[in-house]
């Protein structure tokens, strides 16, 4: 793989200027992550975030990371979901800013839920990754089908995100989406970055 190229980019979100690296690798097809929950330390810097950002770039992918508001030097206070839906709304509008046509969007834990409330609430994207939805610990009551939705993966001990739980919301979101377990993996994929990297690489 070769090394990553990712450089400081800022834009606007509401009132709030937010911090993300981008890498601007393709002119055409590009990749939104999102992080795990900020008020218990996740930020854009998580290792299972960077995974899945590796993933998106060795396919060729721009990426852009990015702190939610109110996380790192990103501007502005936590808001429960609702501020993130818009700041994600605001990532993928700098991507089409840049001229990306075809957009994915990625997220772990708090960021798959953010990233599934932006989407039903009307955010247009043409795939969607969810690594964990937190279903064990966040309200998904209110989302609904998810078309862009075409791959799903959580951990065989994973206990914020259950598989079993998990299962249970795919006719919900999206009844064709894949859905892997990786059977040793925590919530946290402690041990287990290697399989979840090699999970991502499957098309």
């Amino acid at each position: 793989m070769t090394a990553s190229r990712e450089k400081n980019r800022s834009f606007v979100s509401g009132e709030w200027t937010l911090e993300g690296l981008y890498d601007g690798q393709s002119l055409r097809r590009g990749a939104v992550i999102t992080h795990p929950h900020p008020l218990y330390g996740g930020d854009m810097f998580n290792p299972v975030v960077d995974t899945i950002r590796k993933s998106y770039r060795q396919k060729g992918y721009t990426t852009l990371r990015f702190n939610f508001r109110g996380t790192g030097n990103s501007q502005g206070q936590y808001d429960d979901g609702t501020g993130e839906q818009a700041d994600v709304r605001a990532a993928v509008a700098l991507l089409r800013a840049d001229g990306i046509t075809t957009i994915a969007l990625a997220g772990y834990s708090f960021g798959a839920w953010v990233n599934a409330g932006a989407v039903a609430s009307g955010l247009a994207v043409d795939g969607m990754t969810m690594v964990s939805p937190p279903v064990a610990m966040l309200d998904f009551g209110d989302i609904g089908a998810l078309s862009p939705l075409n791959r799903v993966i959580t951990g065989g001990r994973d206990d914020i995100a259950p598989p079993a739980q998990v299962e249970k919301m795919i006719g919900r979101w999206q009844s064709g989406c894949r859905v892997t377990v990786i059977e040793s993996a925590d919530h946290f994929y402690s041990g287990c970055l290697s399989d979840l990297t090699e999970k991502l690489g499957r098309q």
